[in-house]
């Protein structure tokens, strides 16, 4: 066999392992350190629920919850009421609650499939005996919004994410 077709099926076998690699990291999933810086109030500890939300305002999934006492889950007044009846299981996805002041450092695993589609993560803080704040900060689900620090309105003062070292 001559070394022609050997490399022609190099190549071939290279073109189609670079297009898979290409392939998973669409359809995969992305690992997003996520800091909540939150804002100088006194009082309890706030419970922030961050959830994942389609073009049309809706509710599709709850991606993280500082808090984890469930008694205080109606607090989180919108993001309570969208779950419905059903809670799911959030202990892999869930974290203590935080202070005025302090700042939290979780991880969001993103499906990559919905960045820069018409998605965003919304936070929506809650402490007790204040107001709730439904939008306390809304992200578009882009690769532009996530390198950026956003504001937010309610309890959190910022959030900022990095690329989690271990994609």
């Amino acid at each position: 066999m001559s070394s022609l077709p050997k490399i022609g099926f190099l190549v071939l076998a290279l073109i189609m392992a670079g297009s898979s690699v290409s392939f998973a990291q669409q359809t995969g999933t992305s690992q997003y350190k996520c800091m909540i810086q939150m804002t100088n109030y006194m009082g309890e500890k706030a419970y922030v629920a961050v959830s994942l939300m389609n073009g049309k305002g809706a509710y599709e999934k709850t991606m993280y919850v500082l808090g984890s006492d469930k008694k205080w889950y109606p607090d989180v007044k919108a993001w309570y009421k969208a779950l419905g009846k059903k809670t799911p299981t959030i202990s892999a996805i869930s974290g203590a609650s935080v202070a005025g002041g302090d700042r939290s450092v979780i991880v969001l695993e993103i499906d990559n499939a919905k960045l820069n589609k018409d998605y965003k993560l919304r936070f929506e803080s809650a402490v007790e005996d204040k107001e709730d704040h439904v939008k306390d900060l809304e992200i578009p689900l882009t690769a532009e919004a996530l390198s950026t620090k956003s504001e937010g309105t309610g309890f959190i003062r910022y959030v900022r994410f990095s690329p989690n070292a271990s994609n």
